[in-house]
């Protein structure tokens, strides 16, 4: 009778083990399933910040002309009449010091996001993503409530600086917080490449909807509108990651600082390629327009619709771009060559257009080198510092905004000074040949994209246990795929022998494992 007694109690034992296992792995699942939910949701919001901050940037062009009427003590055409059209995307003529003026207003967002980008890094490796995010959108709502009021030049002034705060945070951290939830490839690519389209759509769809809301319902509505997207997104993103809840910053490691991912070379042959394949789009916008009039008298919707048709081959290049990473991952230092390749080639040309027609094709093909180059290296600054570096991505994306805001800062101060200094034409021949002369210098990476990395310090809590049944079974299973990937026989030592860690000067408690194909 013990002895069955014993037996029932063993069998109920295994069956209440049975239905724990059971149990927890239902857990698992539903908490896997949330997590690629979440991040599927946090992609959007990233999208939809990425988007309005590059719709503000470009909303206020029809509208300028209004500002320069009242400054010049005119007045403004408020029902919507008028010979201009405010349905196209050309920066204003201006005269004298207006000149300079309007030429500050469009460079001061990117000149305070190029200096505030090495404190807000610094602030995300620190903080985590949704944070500085949640900040960015905050201070984005504000600048663009505050275009709406805007009376005068000093408002105007103030509320285009403040959009570059909140860029400085909502974009380098929205970006980041895209590296950091898609780990793997192809999806890092993909998700990166969403990102970038609704950029390049922000930037082409702005002037035409600020202009026709601001002909048929008046300046304020097209920043109001913009303002109450801003007000949702960040409704959702507070919704979705709650600023209480630490658990995820409790488990980042310390980033690399800012000053040392600058030092490493293969990082600053990134971002040498971002700033200078983005100079002939900054230096194009502010002065094509008056050379398309002067050169080939050129109509208003003309000048306007330009850049319109370069959407489509940068959404192109975005998608072929992806589709190559993922069938050739070890080629991206190839994609983003070709694309400045590309790039220096359409430079030369469109100084030889000689009306509408001409001239789109070269700005496609601009615009559709930026799209490869960018696609292809913005992961590629995830991708090195995984490698090389630990993997938190603050301060890496800070150092890709600091490269976009260099050439966006320069563009509308410096463009029109060399055109009238120097001609049109040597400025753009200047342009493509920076670009033909920098492809090459992206051999350099050539080594580096053919490495694999192995499971980063992010992937691993190395100081304490992990908090929660999602943290350790995601513990597990990633220390289960290490085992498996990693050949036989390899060592750490060979590892660390192939590859030359001192060209970083990082330690070596810095850096994850590294594997190669």
């Amino acid at each position: 009778m013990a002895g069955a007694g014993d037996a029932g109690r063993a069998r109920a034992a295994v069956a209440r083990l049975s239905d724990a296992v059971g149990e927890r792995r239902r857990r698992l699942g539903t908490a896997m399933q949330d997590a690629r939910r979440q991040r599927r949701l946090l992609l959007v919001i990233v999208c939809v910040a990425l988007l309005l901050d590059n719709m503000l940037y470009m909303v206020i062009v029809p509208i300028i002309p209004e500002y320069l009427a009242a400054m010049r003590g005119g007045r403004g055409n408020e029902s919507g009449g008028g010979n201009r059209s405010r349905l196209v995307a050309r920066y204003p003529a201006a005269a004298g010091n207006e000149d300079v003026q309007i030429g500050v207003l469009f460079a001061s967002k990117a000149i305070l996001q190029l200096l505030v980008n090495p404190l807000s890094g610094t602030f995300i490796d620190r903080v985590g993503y949704d944070v500085p995010l949640l900040i960015g959108l905050a201070v984005m709502f504000v600048s663009t409530a505050t275009f709406a009021f805007a009376e005068n030049y000093a408002t105007l002034f103030a509320a285009r600086s403040l959009q570059g705060l909140g860029s400085a945070f909502a974009d380098t951290a929205g970006i980041a917080m895209i590296a950091d939830r898609y780990a793997e490839e192809p999806a890092r690519s993909r998700a990166l490449g969403t990102a970038l389209a609704f950029i390049s759509f922000g930037s082409l769809a702005a002037p035409p909807f600020s202009g026709f809301l601001y002909e048929f319902a008046g300046k304020q509505v097209p920043f109001l509108v913009l303002a109450c997207v801003c007000l949702l997104d960040g409704l959702l993103l507070l919704a979705l990651v709650p600023p209480c809840a630490g658990g995820a910053r409790a488990n980042m490691p310390v980033g690399t600082p800012i000053h040392r991912l600058m030092a490493d070379p293969y990082i600053a042959v990134v971002a040498g390629a971002l700033t200078t394949c983005n100079i002939p789009l900054a230096f194009l916008e502010p002065t094509i327009a008056n050379w398309m009039k002067e050169s080939m008298g050129a109509s208003e919707w003309e000048m306007g619709l330009a850049w319109l048709p370069a959407f489509f081959p940068h959404v192109l290049g975005v998608y072929v771009t992806v589709r190559l990473a993922a069938k050739y991952p070890h080629l991206q230092w190839f994609y983003g060559a070709l694309g400045m390749a590309i790039i220096g080639a359409s430079s030369c040309v469109v100084p030889a257009c000689r009306n509408f027609g001409q001239v789109t094709v070269p700005l496609c093909g601009i615009c559709f080198g930026i799209a490869l180059v960018d696609t292809a290296l913005l992961p590629t600054l995830a991708f090195l510092v995984d490698v090389r570096h630990v993997s938190v991505y603050g301060s890496i994306y800070a150092i890709a905004d600091i490269s976009y805001s260099v050439a966006y800062a320069l563009g509308p101060i410096v463009a029109g000074q060399i055109v009238h200094t120097m001609g049109f034409v040597q400025l753009n021949l200047g342009m493509g040949l920076a670009n033909v002369l920098y492809a090459p210098v992206l051999l350099s990476l050539k080594n580096v994209c053919q490495m694999k990395p192995s499971h980063s310090e992010r992937n691993i809590l190395l100081e304490e246990a992990p908090k929660g049944l999602y943290d350790t079974i995601k513990m597990e299973e990633r220390k289960g795929k290490g085992k498996s990937l990693r050949p036989a026989g390899e060592t750490e030592e060979n590892n660390m022998d192939f590859y030359h860690r001192d060209l970083t000067g990082a330690s070596e408690e810095d850096c994850s494992d590294y594997e190669y194909s």
